[in-house]
């Protein structure tokens, strides 16, 4: 796709597994598997199978329901682990069109980009299929032979490996637990589970037309005049057909922390054992907005609610209005950055305020980009502001 070719020529990035699709299951579309190969149909298989976990009570879906946008069902800002008490640190971002994001490296200007995960700590989609069984707040496996030995257990997918992979597969644990990570990364690179089907993308083909504040909305998100949205939120100059929402570089936004999670702070990109320079510290993946409108909560922490209050708190940089540095959520003012010092100001302060008018907008047109089998889910409820604080003693 351009999108994806656009970033290509900044970053490495070999070539995917050929899409394809075979019969089927949990959370597909009535007909949606007749396009599976058969490396994309395993994956699909394994992506379900709970038994891949220690307590053999978790699976990739259940931290990545195909009928919640591949989010977590669950809503929380973190997720919960294998078993049943262990907490992630970081909310769980859709892996919807996460076959989208370049592997990790940097581009010709020197800037971090792509890779999976919040830190892009997997550079490439099969890295970051195969992490989660191995972590122990996740799946919980205590080594890839426990893993391989959990698929020896079921014939087959031991009939269903040789096949594909070779019949010498499981001569090595290593060997084997890498094509399940494979087959597990086709899959999420099938259309299955990116099917470009958003009202967007049928605008972009003439099959929908857009209604007058989507298409405001559309404009003041691509426009550099209107809004800084797309400074980050796109890939490709025209923003056409293939566009990921995402340059998928690294920035520090002012996150406030989430009083919800016992977490210490969180260092994002500096808090990789590889990479240890000042300027990366709080710095995240820009995450692309393809389903954003129905895989909240928003941020890497899972701090805000409503996509509403996301707008808003962008919007605060740009706006002197007393209002608009209200946090809705809270009725008080937004907090303060998880990591100060290292903000990206260049970029969040280059737009101009925006009115309700126009942030109802940007709502709407992002709602646009949630894929067709999702246009049905029930939308957030937006947060209630509590009362204000009492006034302290003497005004």
């Amino acid at each position: 796709m351009a999108a994806v070719l656009a970033l290509a020529a900044m970053l490495t990035v070999p070539a995917g597994d050929a899409l394809a699709q075979e019969g089927a299951g949990p959370g597909a579309e009535p007909g949606a598997a007749a396009a599976l190969s058969p490396r994309a149909a395993l994956g699909r298989r394994l992506f379900f199978d709970a038994d891949l976990s220690r307590a053999r009570t978790q699976s990739c879906a259940t931290c990545h329901d195909p009928a919640s946008g591949f989010a977590d069902p669950r809503g929380g800002p973190v997720s919960v682990g294998d078993d049943g008490t262990s907490r992630g640190v970081r909310n769980a971002p859709t892996i919807s069109y996460a076959a989208l994001a370049p592997h990790f490296g940097r581009t010709a200007e020197g800037h971090f980009a792509g890779g999976q995960f919040w830190d892009g700590r997997a550079r490439t989609l099969e890295e970051q299929a195969g992490q989660p069984l191995l972590n122990p707040v996740e799946m919980a496996m205590p080594d890839k032979a426990s893993v391989v030995a959990r698929l020896k257990e079921k014939p087959s997918y031991v009939a269903a490996f040789r096949e594909t992979f070779g019949p010498g597969v499981f001569d090595d644990d290593a060997r084997a637990f890498a094509a399940l990570a494979e087959a597990v990364a086709a899959y999420e690179r099938s259309p299955e589970v990116s099917p470009f089907d958003s009202k967007y993308d049928r605008h972009l083909r003439g099959d929908y037309t857009m209604t007058p504040q989507e298409e405001l909305g559309r404009v003041l998100f691509f426009s550099n005049q209107f809004t800084n949205c797309s400074q980050c939120h796109k890939l490709t100059a025209s923003g056409g057909e293939g566009e990921a929402f995402s340059n998928f570089r690294f920035h520090n936004i002012g996150t406030p922390a989430n009083p919800e999670l016992a977490a210490p702070v969180d260092h994002g990109l500096k808090g990789r054992k590889d990479i240890r320079a000042r300027r990366h510290d709080g710095q995240f993946r820009v995450p692309g907005l393809r389903n954003v409108a129905v895989t909240g909560p928003y941020m890497h922490n899972g701090v805000f609610k409503d996509l509403r209050t996301v707008i808003l708190f962008y919007n605060k940089y740009n706006s002197s209005s007393p209002a608009r540095q209200t946090d809705p959520a809270t009725g008080r003012p937004w907090a303060p950055p998880e990591v100060p010092g290292t903000l990206s100001l260049k970029e969040l302060e280059s737009g101009p305020a925006l009115d309700d008018r126009r942030i109802d907008a940007l709502v709407a047109f992002l709602k646009t980009l949630t894929d067709r089998r999702y246009e049905t889910l029930p939308e957030p409820v937006p947060p209630s502001a509590p009362p204000p604080a009492p006034a302290a003693p003497g005004g």
